[in-house]
């Protein structure tokens, strides 16, 4: 049994047990979050409105983190143009406790 959540506009494929870095969700470390089901895989697929509206996908926040460091760099030849900047995306890690279909 799996499901397809949608968190930090991006999807993610989760089954129970699996942890997961996505991006930072504003819970702190230790609570349990519900995550939005766009699909629920078992002996009987469901992808309506109406029965994903009984699906629960929860999840334990187990910390934040920090993303790798991205270097940016922008150069335009022959005009002397060099900028470098840097990014580090903020993170956090969950773990899927319970994927439910609610039947």
């Amino acid at each position: 049994m799996y499901a397809v959540i949608k968190t930090g506009g991006k999807q993610y494929r989760v089954e129970q047990g699996q942890y997961l870095l996505v991006e930072k969700l504003p819970a702190d470390e230790g609570a349990t979050v519900d995550l939005e089901p766009i699909l629920f895989a078992d002996s009987d697929s469901v992808f309506d409105a109406e029965g994903l509206k009984k699906v629960k996908v929860s999840a334990k926040v187990l910390g934040h983190e920090k993303g790798d460091k991205i270097r940016v760099f922008k150069f335009k030849p022959k005009r002397g143009y060099k900028r470098t900047a840097g990014h580090r995306q903020n993170l956090t890690r969950i773990e899927i406790t319970e994927i439910s279909n609610g039947a």
